[in-house]
């Protein structure tokens, strides 16, 4: 049994990983406390959506829709530093560059940003302001809490139905890499699936499923050629169930 102290520090040490949000350096950083962190990736999309959402609704206020969308957008990836789109990018690189394994890993570890990984981020960054935007003013906070929130938590399920590939300990996405808990994936599935509630159950079981079969897509990619995932790819999987999760809402409750 963990202590509330010890669940309130993995919390924070998501947040300190996951996000540019400060956290207090009382706060112990250890490979086990990130390790513990992984069950709260879906509790830090909930933090995320809702600054997310927060940033919307205050510029509405003053602003036209799409803009509030593009204001909604950059506050996301200013909070998250752009962590998963930078997955996304690397992944659709390695991906698209590579034709065994080893080369798609190197080609993934590689700073430099190549022809897929800009096409990757660019359409994903477009895809995301045009559905957003398509969604009347009222849903899009609710569909921004529940759509981070979502999408961690299909990143969890790659953690948990697959092994990490990467083998160098210089890998900073290595101690979230152990074998998920059932009781990890069960608080995993609670910050995950409750924001869901939010919006209307057609538009939620359309959402989730559309999201769930791009993770189920890209997890049999990932198999076929890694074998496995690395930290790039659960940051790609966060991405591309994201924008599934917009598609399928949309389908039920767009303007």
């Amino acid at each position: 049994m963990t202590s509330p102290r010890r669940e309130l520090y993995a919390f924070l040490e998501a947040v300190r990983f996951f996000t540019r949000i400060p956290v207090s350096n009382r706060i112990p950083h250890s490979a086990e406390g990130l390790n513990d962190a992984t069950r709260y990736l879906p509790a830090v999309g909930i933090l995320v959506g809702l600054c997310s959402a927060a940033a919307y609704s205050i510029s509405t206020l003053i602003l036209p829709q799409m803009v509030c969308v593009l204001i909604a957008m950059a506050t996301s990836v200013y909070i998250t530093g752009a962590f998963h789109e930078d997955g996304l990018s690397d992944m659709a690189d390695g991906l698209g560059g590579g034709w065994e394994k080893l080369r798609i890993l190197e080609i993934m570890k590689d700073s430099r940003v190549g022809n897929y990984g800009v096409m990757a981020i660019t359409f994903a960054l477009l895809s995301k302001f045009v559905l957003l935007s398509n969604f009347s003013t009222g849903w899009i906070p609710l569909l921004l809490i529940a759509g981070h929130s979502f999408s961690r938590y299909c990143a969890v399920l790659i953690m948990a139905g697959m092994n990490y590939v990467r083998e160098d300990a210089s890998s900073k996405a290595k101690p979230l890499a152990r074998q998920l808990s059932r009781n990890s994936l069960l608080v995993a599935s609670g910050f995950g699936i409750t924001p869901l509630l939010l919006l209307p159950i057609s538009a939620t079981l359309t959402g989730a499923t559309l999201a769930l079969l791009a993770t189920v897509w890209l997890g049999r990619k990932l198999q076929k050629w890694l074998g496995g995932y690395t930290g790039d790819c659960l940051g790609a999987t966060q991405q591309i169930s994201e924008l599934a999760f917009y598609l399928g809402a949309l389908a039920i409750i767009g303007a």
